[in-house]
């Protein structure tokens, strides 16, 4: 079959029509009106299908292939994680006294924004064609947001087309003007000798413009997450919990939420073939129940194989984004263990890639709560029921280990604390998200539980075994089938939490830590007590704005 190209008018590189003013889209007219376009000069793509983005990826970005699956695979260049350290929010009159300025919330002033704004817009400027994404985030049509993106580069509007939620046609027709706009202009670099700047690296969101500017980084997650960061500031205000988690489903319209850091579990046990997944990363808790934010899944891929995680694996074909994985030139498969150049290698797909997954993303009011944890000191019972000052508390929280290996530099056990689960995407102080997260639990009577994924019988440095896989199966087997909260518990000291005597499939000494632990009692007590005050240094920063039920649901020595 032959496919004839209409040649591009004067004026409008690229475009198959003429430049008449009076041809312009609505979404045309807006970007110009609104920050400057010339669409005179720039052929602007608004939602273009996803075989035009792989052609448009495919001719003008240097380095993009197809893998040996149809994923397109592309290169965010030097920057190939997130960069926390150069994300600003404008303060201003609505702001000042709502954001929890800090280490994670560096403001930013109006002005400063308004100079990277127009940076960014000069830059878009530059090119011959601008791609725009109209999608929402939220399930919830009473919730959600309308969000544009403007880019540059192809890929970066596939990224967004895979994780903001698709509107119909008709959505689209009547989607108006956007409650949230991203100038995507990472190509270019911010300028370093501008007032507040720390780097050629800037991720600005501005609630009072309601719009996002990035410069200097292409790497395609800092928008997924500059729209979470976005949501938690706007959903709290309207009543809704927004939550760094993972959820799924049961067969009886149960559901569960996930909470966990890197490394706990968080995707493979929310990821339960007898269970349909709601969502991956991102959630919100209305007064109906819970919704995903997003429309697609952002997962890790190092070390990624069809055995250990076959839902995934599948899931990359025509329509997904691979990030930065290395291919076999000649036959482009994907190696996944090789991490030369990143060893956070991604891929982002539609979440009705997945083969469980429930469409829409949308689900009741949990049931259970789940809070993950790997401790590597050996001292957390692999499960625990919580009251609901102590989810506040452990929430707020957010404790886990990394372990030799994990990381370059880490030789021994290291704790890490990120509150709420998702320290560097809170916008407003922890407690506040705490206190909404114990209301909806008290007001909807569902359970809380702590699991420690990690490990057991001794620390890892001193040879200690990470609880196995199995066992954790089968603690959360007995928590959606009602058993393990019918159970008797008894009360572990300094940490107070309610242990489980009996889980059925687990043995009853795994159960308890010092029952488990295999060497000296004098040692465990130290390890005990070590992780006790390591808790207690890090909630300081917390106390001043905790509720003193919070403060007291800590570990007491």
């Amino acid at each position: 079959m032959t496919i004839n190209y209409r040649p591009s008018s004067p004026g409008r590189p690229g475009s198959s029509r003429p430049a008449s003013p009076s041809q312009h889209t609505k979404v045309e007219e807006d970007l110009h009106n609104h920050a400057g376009i010339d669409y005179d000069k720039v052929t602007i793509k608004h939602n273009p299908s996803v075989a035009v983005l792989y052609e448009e990826a495919l001719t003008h970005e240097i380095g993009t292939v197809i893998s040996s699956t149809g994923a397109l695979c592309s290169y965010s260049g030097k920057k190939t994680g997130r960069s926390p350290k150069d994300k600003r929010i404008v303060e201003e009159e609505l702001t000042k006294k709502d954001v929890w300025w800090g280490p994670v919330n560096t403001s930013m002033t109006e002005r400063v924004f308004l100079i990277n704004r127009e940076r960014a817009i000069d830059y878009l400027n530059t090119h011959p064609r601008l791609y725009v994404f109209d999608g929402f985030a939220g399930w919830d049509p009473k919730y959600r947001k309308k969000i544009r993106v403007i880019a540059s580069r192809a890929y970066h509007i596939l990224f967004m087309r895979n994780m903001l939620i698709r509107p119909t046609e008709k959505e689209l027709e009547e989607f108006g003007t956007p409650d949230f706009t991203i100038f995507n202009a990472g190509e270019f670099p911010a300028n370093r000798y501008t007032t507040g700047m720390t780097s050629t690296t800037s991720v600005s969101i501005n609630f009072k413009r309601h719009e996002m500017v990035i410069l200097g980084t292409e790497y395609a997650g800092e928008m997924k997450k500059g729209v979470f960061t976005v949501m938690h500031y706007l959903m709290p205000k309207a009543g809704v919990l927004s939550l760094h988690s993972s959820a799924n489903e049961g067969p009886d319209g149960d559901v569960s939420l996930f909470f966990g850091l890197s490394g706990t579990g968080k995707t493979t046990l929310s990821a339960d073939p007898k269970r349909r997944l709601i969502g991956d990363d991102e959630h919100c808790w209305s007064d109906t129940g819970i919704f995903n934010i997003e429309g697609g899944c952002y997962a890790k891929c190092i070390d990624l194989s069809p055995e250990k995680e076959p839902e995934i694996y599948n899931a990359i074909r025509f329509g997904s984004v691979l990030e930065n994985v290395v291919l076999n030139e000649e036959t482009r498969e994907v190696d996944y263990a090789d991490d030369f150049l990143t060893e956070n290698t991604r891929c982002a797909y539609p979440i009705d890639y997945i083969p469980n997954a429930k469409i829409p993303c949308i689900g009741g009011h949990p049931k259970n709560i789940i809070l993950l944890t790997c401790d590597a000191f050996g001292v957390f019972p692999p499960v625990s029921k919580l009251t609901p000052s102590q989810v506040m508390y452990h929430f707020i929280s957010g404790y886990t280990t990394k372990v030799a290996g994990t990381e370059d530099g880490i030789v021994e056990p290291t704790p890490t604390f990120s509150a709420c689960f998702g320290s560097p995407f809170l916008v407003l102080h922890p407690q506040k998200y705490a206190t909404m997260l114990a209301e909806k639990i008290s007001r909807h009577a569902a359970d809380a539980w702590l699991i420690n994924t990690g490990w057991v019988g001794n620390s890892a440095k001193n040879g200690g075994k990470r609880c196995p896989l199995k066992y954790t199966r089968a603690i959360l087997d007995a928590i959606h089938n009602g058993t393990l909260a019918q159970g008797e518990f008894e009360t572990y000291e300094v940490f107070n939490l309610a242990i489980p005597k009996q889980v059925e499939g687990v043995p009853n000494d795994l159960l308890h830590p010092r029952k488990a632990w295999q060497s000296s009692a004098d040692e465990f007590d130290k390890s005990l007590r070590q992780v006790a005050e390591m808790f207690i240094d890090n909630f300081k920063i917390f106390k001043d704005e905790a509720s003193v039920e919070t403060c007291n649901a800590g570990p007491i020595l």
